[in-house]
């Protein structure tokens, strides 16, 4: 089977400047837990999660650091705290949006695609033909299509 043949068609989506109060509407009538954002000609150019908006409701924790001769050392890793402080302070997709989007094409077989989904650790795939999206394969798909081959 390929991601032709088990991915949702109707898929959701979003733009860059679209706001993230929106997009978590969006999530939670359509419970789903990520969407595409796309440009105007459905290209993808991000995608935006539960994880992303969750940044939003937890508490910021600064980096420990330590001075060392008028230097600061970071203990922990400063650039994940600037990415939770953009997500944090996001009001449009685009500051809260994952920009490194793996993406598959249509003729795609299914076991690659559960091969990307674990590797990344990701739960959603948005499907392409020539560079634009027509759909998205999520692990329910997946198991839906298990369920079909087997039953």
């Amino acid at each position: 089977m390929l991601a032709k043949d088990i991915m949702t068609r109707e898929v959701i989506t979003v733009s860059e400047n679209d706001r993230v109060e929106e997009v978590a509407r969006l999530l939670v009538e359509n419970k789903i837990s990520g969407i595409p954002v796309v440009d105007h000609e459905r290209h993808v150019v991000g995608i935006i999660t539960e994880k992303d908006l969750m940044v939003r409701a937890k508490e910021l924790r600064v980096p420990f650091y330590v001075t060392l001769f008028d230097s600061i050392i970071f203990l922990e890793n400063p650039i994940r705290f600037n990415n939770d402080v953009k997500k944090y302070t996001a009001t449009t997709v685009k500051d809260a949006m994952t920009k490194k989007v793996q993406v598959v094409e249509e003729d795609t077989p299914i076991g690659l695609i559960v091969e990307i989904m674990q590797s990344k650790a990701i739960n959603r795939v948005p499907v392409v033909r020539h560079g634009k999206l027509v759909g998205i394969i999520t692990r329910n798909d997946i198991l839906k299509s298990l369920v079909k081959t087997n039953g």
